[in-house]
């Protein structure tokens, strides 16, 4: 399986494509326990749908140092260059 981070730059795109990339940034960098709540969830559905991506996610959420590196990424890639 990849590591969670090489997944980043396509999450991202995906929330600016749906123009949650603030949301989630903002929610990632309260480090809500929605956040670890999420995380079970996913590991919870990893029962019904395998995905290394989904199981990648849930790691990132899980972790408070990866899910704020993750907000990070993201305010980083909405700055400009």
């Amino acid at each position: 399986m990849k590591s969670s981070r090489e997944y980043w730059p396509r999450w991202a795109e995906t929330l600016r494509r749906f123009q949650l990339h603030e949301f989630t940034a903002s929610f990632l960098e309260a480090g809500s326990p929605f956040a670890l709540l999420g995380a079970q969830a996913l590991y919870f559905g990893r029962g019904l749908i395998e995905s290394d991506q989904l199981v990648a996610l849930a790691e990132t959420l899980e972790e408070e140092q990866e899910a704020r590196a993750f907000a990070s990424f993201l305010v980083q890639e909405r700055m400009p260059s």
